[in-house]
């Protein structure tokens, strides 16, 4: 029998129980029957952000980020590139820190973008300025 992982859905925010070996592209949500793993940045709110990075007990990469800001939006391309290539490994999601200042701050987001990974509501890393799709996806690897 193979380990059970919780994983949110990126569409409608329901926890789904998947076995690890199970986990792949073509997984659905038991609830919405959308994919699971879409390869693409979620973006997130107050509620949703709880959800997934207090739930998914697969690492869960956050882009704190706004729309004012000129290297959050040079570094989203790169970012939606590593989400692509990690995306059985980790769920990439974006919170708008300008739309929900309520929900960054109690990690003290002090410069953006800044990018945490998070697993079961527990921080595991986190790492300030623009990167590149590589540096990011070496990054996010080194803490899984």
């Amino acid at each position: 029998m193979s380990d059970l992982l919780h994983v949110v859905c990126p569409h409608c925010h329901k926890t789904n129980r998947i076995a690890r070996d199970q986990l792949s592209a073509s997984a659905n949500c038991g609830s919405c029957h959308q994919p699971l793993l879409t390869g693409e940045p979620v973006n997130l709110d107050g509620v949703s952000f709880a959800k997934h990075v207090g739930r998914s007990q697969l690492p869960v990469v956050v882009d704190f980020w706004a729309p004012w800001c000129g290297p959050c939006r040079m570094m989203a391309p790169a970012y939606a590139q590593a989400a692509q290539v990690l995306q059985t490994r980790a769920q990439f999601a974006k919170l708008d820190t300008q739309a929900h200042p309520e929900t960054a701050a109690p990690f003290g987001i002090r410069s953006i973008p800044t990018m945490a990974v998070f697993r079961e509501g527990v921080e595991l890393g986190r790492i300030s300025g623009a990167l590149p799709a590589g540096e990011i996806v070496r990054w996010v690897e080194s803490l899984l």
